[in-house]
């Protein structure tokens, strides 16, 4: 990768090209825009026939064209030659092109740069895959970046790092990220990211949590390399643990404690194998068993064997590889081997706690407003709340309704009462529950003034029941609002 000292003179050419994640998608268009994201790169080269500097790094970088060598001298000033130097350009003729991605990426308050492998499968074109190829933005780490927690803290671990991405939104509101991974492509690629957007982060070798043995941190975020293969498979190191089925994730999981200061969260994003005759939640339960971590584990999706292995043997460049039918049949010869019916994505959130921990684990396949971060924070405000309280205590606290909480009601045009009532929060996870109108009732007096217990008297005497039974009837209620974001 590129020296240190020619690094400030790259990031000014960048600034200066205003190549941002804004600018690129103003050049392209709506059209074009989404056409790369379908792999398609013509509206692309259509847009970028221009010869200003941001065409030119978006037609060399994100397009994967040859460009003429004075259009990148005038891009990249003074480094061109370096760039070929650092293997990340090659020169042909008079012709300039990347070997490496520069990619613009950014939040709500940073621009930033990646540096990571081209895209492959660009305009259809089919290879197999470098074992040590470096992966640049994806959905996984998009996912990831939104279900992170961003409250300031001290030290934070991006474990598998790849190119960098998660260790730069750690820096934004960690004192010290340490950031680590196998591949030593992945190793430089990250330590690049870092340097060209004057990120403070220690890179470091290593698989798992060798390289921060004895260390603990207040945040861990990971995206590891979770897919469920067999033993033999060829590796790819961004996805590939090379250790059996999801023992990867296991083992994070089971090793976690170790590395978190009380209080501190780590937050994984993975695959588990739903076996023959095991509820999944009891199968990942045995991974929490006895250990002083609350957990909050979402499963989004649910694949089928043969549609998990066509999506991967995909992502590795092999749809059309001449041994493409014997991998398929092997991988499904081995989930059947191995009883997986089927196999979940999902996120699991785990904090540290001195306390009798509290899991929850569920499916979730409805919708989710990003980012998440904000509402896994706000559930663990709430398990502290609600922990070993019981329901006399519960109710003699007071809540206020979700700020984002809606309500829905149905019925007749003109009715006295509606037919059905229906909450919903619109941030995070955006659940919803059907009420009855003393929950309705409850909700919507809730603002903080009474106590759970006086809203439910006084709903008890409008409707001319008795008190202590719609207490013992609706406590339980209450603690479920509360537990489900309802209240706060």
């Amino acid at each position: 990768m590129l020296a240190s000292h020619h690094v400030p003179a790259l990031r000014s050419a960048l600034q200066r090209a205003e190549f941002t994640v804004d600018a690129v998608y103003a050049l392209l268009g709506d059209d074009a825009h989404r056409a790369l994201g379908r792999n398609q790169s013509t509206p692309a080269l259509r847009a970028t026939r221009g010869v200003g500097a941001l065409s030119t790094l978006v037609r060399l970088f994100a397009l994967q064209v040859p460009v003429d060598r004075d259009r990148a001298e005038a891009a990249l000033p003074e480094l061109v030659g370096p760039l070929v130097a650092a293997g990340m350009l090659a020169v042909s003729g008079g012709e300039v092109r990347a070997l490496v991605d520069i990619r613009p990426y950014g939040d709500e308050t940073h621009d930033w740069w990646i540096v990571c492998d081209s895209t492959s499968g660009l305009d259809g074109r089919q290879a197999p895959m470098d074992p040590s190829y470096v992966l640049g933005i994806s959905e996984a780490s998009s996912s990831l970046a939104q279900l992170t927690i961003r409250e300031p803290v001290g030290r934070a671990l991006d474990l598998g790092t790849g190119c960098g991405v998660q260790a730069l939104h750690l820096a934004g509101h960690s004192r010290e990220v340490v950031a680590t991974d196998v591949n030593p492509r992945a190793l430089a690629m990250a330590r690049l990211t870092a340097e060209l957007n004057e990120a403070e982060i220690d890179v470091r070798d290593g698989s798992l949590f060798e390289p921060v043995a004895g260390e603990t941190f207040d945040l861990i975020a990971t995206n590891p390399p979770f897919v469920i293969s067999p033993p033999g498979s060829e590796v790819l190191v961004y996805r590939d643990s090379g250790m059996p089925g999801d023992s990867v994730v296991r083992h994070l999981v089971e090793n976690a404690e170790t590395h978190l200061n009380d209080g501190g969260w780590c937050q994984i994003l993975a695959n588990w194998a739903h076996h023959d005759d095991i509820d999944w939640q009891d199968d990942l339960g045995l991974w929490l068993h006895d250990r002083p971590l609350d957990a909050w584990i979402l499963q989004r999706e649910l694949v089928d064997p043969a549609s998990y292995v066509e999506m991967w043997l995909a992502d590795a460049g092999l749809a059309s590889a001449p041994d493409y039918v014997q991998r398929y049949d092997a991988w499904l010869d081995w989930f059947a081997a191995e009883r997986i019916e089927a196999i979940g994505f999902g996120w699991l959130s785990l904090r540290k706690t001195t306390r009798t921990p509290v899991h929850r684990l569920e499916e979730w396949a409805g919708e989710i407003a990003q980012p998440v971060g904000p509402t896994v924070a706000a559930w663990g405000e709430r398990v502290d709340v609600l922990r070993g309280v019981g329901d006399t205590d519960l109710l003699d606290r007071r809540f206020r309704q979700a700020v984002d909480l809606v309500e829905e009601t149905r019925g007749a045009a003109g009715a006295d009462d509606p037919e059905s009532i229906v909450i919903r929060l619109q941030h995070g996870v955006r659940r919803m529950r059907q009420v009855d109108t003393v929950e309705a009732g409850l909700v919507g007096a809730s603002d903080g003034d009474l106590t759970s217990g006086q809203i439910l008297d006084a709903l008890a005497s409008l409707l001319d029941r008795e008190p202590g039974e719609v207490r013992a009837t609706y406590a339980p209620v209450v603690r479920e609002l509360v537990e489900e974001g309802f209240l706060t």
